[in-house]
Formats: structure tokens, C-alpha cells, sequence
């Protein structure tokens, strides 16, 4: 995208931001702006006239209306955590950042009802930790914890490690508040777990990517604490072994299993390459690995002998390889580390083509061999990174570039790899967005993946609440 500056914002539209959001909630120079303008990734990178940072409800819907009634375009951003470039704007005029990162208050908890109600700029760890010091549990859980923002997880439906025992953001969420293009908001921060009270309104909006309107607010489903956890790291010699292990514990006891992931060998190997301190607790590495994750809310459920007997059977089968079980929470820290630096490490190690994917559990295997073999084929020493969550079916399916060949030469075929991986994931039955969401990435896919009556349907919805289309433009939905 270019990378030349917006023509200058009208000094009155400015002064009019500045007296709704006072003198610490607009930033208006290009240094101050510069950071909001592309993704963490620097794949993306886009133009605004300014960064408005409402603090409140209110300070939105009044942003909102004076940007609908100048028509102006709004890219809502939280974190800013995107892998597709959804939170970051293009490079056109007239549009401005909406920064909720001012909105992080946690409004109320309420252990009785398992709830707990929070602004959308609060980041995940901090409401992880809120929850924590209630007795209770938040049990979304993902790498960019510690930067990604409520209503930006909501907005994507992100998913995460725990989706296998918790499901994916959506199905954590109770309640929104929402400010609409036209900057009126519906109050809807209800924590019923029934209510058919017309249309789920607020479903409508997680996964829309802001495209429909801003997520201000959410009450979010609490869990009771994890007691008692087990965990361990499994070299398994096929992807087909990981399958079966998993199979094995879902088994012998499906609640107990909070996260299932799988890393492959050269995956795992970057990460030791680049990432101080990232050591492999087992004997000699391998093709394969698979990281278990076990808790109960109840102290005597057993786990660790759980996982000791489920793995002393695969072994003797020939599922399992090698495997260390975590002896403290150190020891578990230690393990998870190995699975979450798998991004960074791929950044570190050059460049990289992501196909966040899913397909049936079942069929994760056979996705990971028969893409792994198109891609190389493909591109010619090209190294196939697959990792993520198989105990839900979703695998980050993605491809570094070969060592000697530039970067950009690699990422100018990034559409050809995708295009690849797809036609696997199709045959499959899968889906090409698993849980990063569409984004600027894969607006083009959409047509031939969601055509005909279905994204007709998407358009609609988006003319009858957008009329204008100012909201996050270029995302999502490929234009008409």
C-alpha cells in the first residue's frame, strides 16, 4: 500500500473531535498516529486523519455520529493483534482510527451469576487475572494474551487453546453493548442464559469484525478455578499417532481435557533456534509433538494418573514416542512456551505465509500431510510450519520461506500458497478463516467461498446497518 501522508484533517474537525474527547483523547500528529497505522506483522500499513480515543460509551457514539454525519470512515482497533490486517486501515482518505484501548474498566463481577462484565478495552490477561482474584476462571487463552483486547477477540471470535473443552469467543460472551453506524448504541449487556427474545442481535456482531458496529462492551461467562492441572509434551511419530492420542484421552475423560495442540518437528526446532531459553524437555527431537493440557475444578480428580495411564497405553501402541510430564508450574510455563513462541519464532526465522485453516478433526492429519506436499511442491524447499489447536479441528497451516530465497520474492507468491493450501482445505470440507478472521488478507476469497445466497445475505445485513459503509471499509466483505 502507499505510504505517502492523507491530506491534512479539516482544523474544525479536529477542533470537534477534541471537544468531545478532551485534550488527551485525539491525537492528531503524524508521529503520534504513526503506531495505529499498520499491523504487528509491518504487512499492512495504511493512512488517518487522526486517532480517537473515546473513554466511555458516550465519547463512541458521539465520535460516531459526527463521522456519519461527515461521512468519514472508521477503523476500530483494539490490540491491534490482527494476522490479516483487520485493525489496520487503508490507504485512503477521509477516515479515522477508533482506538477503545481508554475503554478498559471492568464494570462488575458477579461470582453467583458467573459473570462478569467488562469494557472492550480491557486486555485479556488483565480480565484472566480479574477473574483469577474472584476464585474463578476466564478461560480464553491465546498467545497475543497480553496485548489482544476484549472487543477485538469478540469482533473476530477469536479462538484460542482451550476452545476444545470452552468453544471459541462467542460461546464465552453472554451480552453486548454496541455502537451502531448511525452512533445510536443498544444496551444489550444482559447475563441471561435464556433468552429468546427475538433476533440474537448480538451474535450478529461477533465475528463482524467491526464492519457492523463498535463492541464497547460485554459480559463475559466466568468458570469455576482449575484446582488441579496436568501437563505434558509427547513426541509422536505421525500425525496420525497425535490424532490417536487425542482420541485416547477425549476417552477416558473428554471434561479433563482443556487444550490439545500440535507442533511439527521443524516448527519446534525454529523455536529453539530463536528464542532464548526455549529448551525441549525430552530425550532427542522429533517428526511430531503433541502438548497435552488436563484440569479439574475439584482437588482428587486425578489427573495425574489420568495422563500417566493414557500415555503408558499410546506408548505401548506405538502412538507415543517420548513424553515429559510438567512436575511443577514452572516446569508446565516451560512447556507452553514451546507452543505459544511458535509465532514469533517464524517472524525471527524470515519471512512467512499464514493459512490459519480448519477441517474436521478427523481430517487433520490428512490436511497437514497432503498441504505440507503441495506447498513444497509448490515452492521448491519451502518449509511447511503446521501447528495449533487439533483438538478442535483448526491448524495454522503455514509455509517459511526457503533459506537463500528473498523475502519478498517468497511473500509475492503468498496468494499462490494460499490458493494451494485451500484446495486441500476444500476437499476437506474446512473452512479457509478458522479463527483469525478475514481481515484485508482474504476479502477475494470470499466470492468463491461464500458466494450466492450466503454472502448476498452478509451484504445486506452490512447496507441495512452501514448504509454508508463507513465502518472498518476494505474488511471482510469483498466489494460489491
Amino acid at each position: 500500500m502507499p505510504d505517502h501522508a492523507p491530506p491534512p484533517a479539516d482544523p474544525s474537525l479536529l477542533s470537534a473531535f477534541r471537544d468531545i474527547l478532551g485534550p488527551t483523547g485525539l491525537l492528531a500528529e503524524p508521529d503520534d498516529i504513526a503506531p495505529h497505522l499498520s499491523d504487528w506483522r509491518g504487512l499492512y500499513k495504511g493512512q488517518a486523519m487522526a486517532v480517537l480515543r473515546p473513554a466511555s460509551t458516550e465519547e463512541v457514539a458521539a465520535c460516531v455520529k459526527l463521522c456519519a454525519a461527515q461521512g468519514i470512515a472508521i477503523i476500530p482497533q483494539g490490540g491491534n493483534t490482527s494476522m490479516v490486517g483487520g485493525a489496520t486501515p487503508e490507504a485512503r482518505p477521509r477516515q479515522v482510527v477508533l482506538s477503545l484501548a481508554r475503554m478498559n474498566r471492568v464494570r462488575e463481577v458477579d461470582t453467583a451469576d458467573m459473570t462478569m462484565t467488562v469494557e472492550a478495552g480491557l486486555v485479556l490477561a488483565r480480565a484472566q487475572q480479574v477473574a483469577a482474584e474472584h476464585g474463578v476462571m476466564f478461560p480464553l487463552s491465546l498467545g497475543a494474551e497480553g496485548t489482544a483486547m476484549i472487543g477485538g477477540l469478540l469482533s473476530t471470535n477469536a479462538g484460542g487453546n482451550t476452545t476444545v473443552r470452552y468453544g471459541n469467543a462467542r460461546e464465552l460472551m453472554l451480552g453486548l453493548e454496541v455502537v451502531l453506524p448511525d452512533g445510536s448504541v443498544i444496551n444489550g449487556l444482559r447475563r441471561l442464559r435464556k433468552d429468546n427474545t427475538g433476533y440474537a442481535l448480538r451474535h450478529l456482531f461477533v465475528g463482524a469484525e467491526g464492519t457492523l458496529g463498535i463492541i464497547t462492551a460485554a459480559v463475559l461467562r466466568l468458570f469455576p478455578a482449575a484446582r488441579e492441572t496436568a501437563t505434558a509434551l509427547c513426541a509422536v511419530p505421525s500425525e496420525d499417532a497425535a490424532l490417536a492420542l487425542f482420541r485416547r484421552f477425549r476417552a477416558a475423560d473428554e471434561g479433563a481435557v482443556r487444550a490439545f495442540e500440535y507442533m511439527s518437528g521443524i516448527g519446534m526446532g525454529m523455536v529453539q533456534a530463536t528464542i532464548e531459553g526455549a529448551t525441549l524437555p525430552l530425550s532427542a527431537p522429533a517428526e511430531h509433538y503433541v502438548l497435552v493440557d488436563l484440569s479439574a475444578s475439584r482437588e482428587g480428580a486425578g489427573l495425574r494418573g489420568l495422563m500417566e495411564g493414557v500415555l503408558e497405553a499410546a506408548m505401548e501402541a506405538g502412538e507415543v514416542e517420548d513424553a515429559a510430564l510438567a512436575e511443577s508450574e514452572g516446569q508446565r510455563a516451560a512447556i507452553w512456551r514451546l507452543r505459544e513462541e511458535h509465532p514469533e519464532a517464524q517472524k525471527r526465522a524470515g519471512a512467512s505465509v499464514k493459512n490459519d485453516v480448519s477441517v474436521p478433526v478427523s481430517a487433520v492429519p490428512e490436511l497437514i500431510r497432503r498441504a505440507s506436499a503441495a506447498c513444497r511442491a509448490l515452492i521448491p524447499g519451502s518449509r511447511p510450519v503446521p501447528f495449533g489447536h487439533m483438538g478442535d479441528g483448526n491448524i495454522h497451516m503455514n509455509l517459511a520461506q526457503p533459506e537463500g530465497m528473498a523475502a519478498a520474492d517468497f511473500l509475492a507468491r503468498s496468494h499462490d500458497i494460499m490458493d494451494t493450501v485451500n484446495e486441500v482445505v476444500r476437499d476437506l470440507g474446512g473452512s479457509f478463516s478458522a479463527e483469525h478472521g478475514i481481515g484485508r488478507l482474504k476479502t477475494d476469497m470470499m466470492e468463491s467461498w461464500r458466494g450466492g445466497a450466503e454472502l448476498d445475505a452478509m451484504r445486506r445485513i452490512k447496507a441495512a446497518l452501514d448504509p454508508q459503509g463507513i465502518m472498518n471499509p476494505g474488511k471482510l466483505l469483498p466489494d460489491a
